[in-house]
């Protein structure tokens, strides 16, 4: 029959009889490509790539805008920073797009039950743990807001930065008492409650974990998995930064490293990689829970981190807002139970936009009109498939001591070179071939050749037609203020 959805949704047929297939979309917080099944030869992660060998691994995945708020808004409505308006961390998508539909409504539209446990649209953490957040509400039908030990455990948190909050410092703690304890934890436990429950119906299940967002809490048997003396800091030229424009340096990180000596660094590195082991086990219960309940064939799953995330790269960057590659490449698996690409690596260049129609493509459901992104199906039946994509990541710089006014920064990947333009040009411009420099050491943009020239105006032409770098201030909603 042919199903006609509200909200200008294109057509899609479908067979009455045939299951609707689950959906149980896992999202993590400043999670970085830090995982054993993207290679890193530190992380413990043996749920995860579990995950990865059951469906497809995206290893050249690339989010939208490297900070937490519009990035999942980009996500969840499947439209580029630039067509919903938001570019930090206090102005919603339905400000700009009021009517404008996200994943799980798209699902609601079809008949699904959606619901929501932790972190999903933006929060501010770990403040606003326990409420819910920024959220949207018409994306939902039930919503989970749990609250754990980690919040009445903050007086213990270690602060290396004591003159900043523990929501933006290097910080952390190692836990003492459960798992379950944990609000991350206690999201897992909740979730596989309203999976219980609603099993007998097709649902959309969005599963959101704080960590290992700061400050890095968890219970301290994941810290031992990281014995200090195993801990490295990351490599870099010692001039690596005279190449680079100033623009592209996270203002929340001013100073190379904070300031901070290399044992903090190595104690908060290790913090980092026991709340990425402490989610991985929150996302084995999760894993576990679908088979014990009969889920899995029936379950699509899906899992991302909102955005990279940097450990010292590049002489000392820490956290989120560049365009480096540690910071736009983000972990995405997709698991269509029948693809027959599971199983595999994809290493074609993909970007978060396409979750959007990958998703209701992959369950049979109509998606809005004029998404930004492509259907992944191709890739998750074919990794090796033909894909001539490109991935565009944006950051709105700004002004502080280093820069006088705002600046848009844009940026292209394509299989082979990231391309990045500051102000259109004109605060900088950066170029890294990936075949030959994949940590981006030597900005070929410096002095190019005529070949190097060519490259450029290509890349700034295709770059254009995703992106703008013109916008140097966030719109304001006055009833925000």
């Amino acid at each position: 029959m042919v199903l006609f959805l509200l909200f200008g949704c294109v057509t899609v047929s479908c067979d009455a009889s045939a299951a609707k297939p689950n959906v149980l979309m896992i999202a993590v917080d400043d999670l970085a490509c830090t995982l054993g099944c993207y290679g890193d030869p530190l992380a413990k992660t043996p749920h995860l790539d579990r995950l990865a060998a059951s469906g497809v691994c995206f290893l050249n995945a690339y989010n939208q805008l490297p900070l937490c708020n519009p990035t999942r808004a980009s996500l969840m409505t499947g439209r580029r920073p630039d067509q919903i308006g938001v570019y930090d961390l206090d102005r919603h998508f339905r400000d700009q797009l009021p009517d404008v539909v996200t994943i799980p409504q798209a699902f609601q539209n079809a008949g699904y039950w959606a619901g929501r446990v932790g972190k999903i649209y933006h929060y501010n953490v770990p403040a606003s743990i326990g409420t819910d957040g920024f959220d949207d509400p018409p994306s939902w039908n039930q919503t989970v807001n749990p609250i754990g030990r980690d919040k009445a455990d903050e007086h213990l948190i270690t602060n290396a930065e004591p003159h900043r909050k523990i929501s933006a410092a290097l910080s952390w703690l190692a836990a003492d008492g459960q798992d379950e304890e944990q609000t991350d934890g206690m999201v897992t436990t909740e979730a596989i409650k309203l999976m219980r429950q609603r099993r007998d119906q097709p649902f959309f299940l969005a599963v959101g974990f704080f960590r290992p967002h700061t400050p890095y809490v968890a219970p301290k048997k994941y810290f031992d998995l990281y014995p200090l003396e195993t801990i490295r800091l990351p490599y870099s030229p010692p001039n690596d930064r005279d190449d680079i424009p100033v623009a592209a340096f996270a203002h929340n990180c001013p100073i190379p490293n904070y300031g901070l000596d290399p044992l903090t660094l190595r104690q908060a590195t290790q913090a980092y990689y026991a709340c990425v082991s402490f989610v991985d086990a929150q996302v084995g219960r999760l894993l576990a829970a679908l088979e014990e309940n009969g889920l899995r064939d029936n379950t699509i799953v899906v899992f991302w981190s909102d955005h990279g995330y940097h450990l010292g790269e590049h002489n000392g960057v820490w956290q989120k807002r560049t365009l480096f590659e540690q910071c736009a490449r983000s972990p995405m698996i997709i698991s269509v139970p029948g693809a027959e690409g599971n199983g595999q690596a994809c290493r074609r260049v993909v970007e978060y936009v396409d979750l959007f129609p990958t998703l209701t493509s992959a369950a049979n459901v109509a998606a809005p009109n004029e998404l930004a992104g492509n259907d992944l199906a191709p890739l998750l039946h074919d990794p090796l498939a033909t894909w001539d994509e490109d991935a565009v990541t944006q950051i709105l710089r700004p002004a502080d001591d280093r820069l006088a006014d705002p600046v848009m920064g844009c940026s292209i990947r394509t299989q082979r070179y990231r391309y990045t333009e500051w102000a259109e040009g004109t605060a900088g411009v950066e170029l890294y071939d990936h075949h030959a420099d994949p940590m981006e050491f030597d900005n070929l943009a410096i002095d190019p050749d005529q070949s190097l020239q060519r490259v450029m105006t290509d890349l700034s032409r295709r770059l254009s037609k995703k992106a703008s770098g013109k916008r140097t201030t966030v719109p304001v909603n006055p009833a925000r203020l």
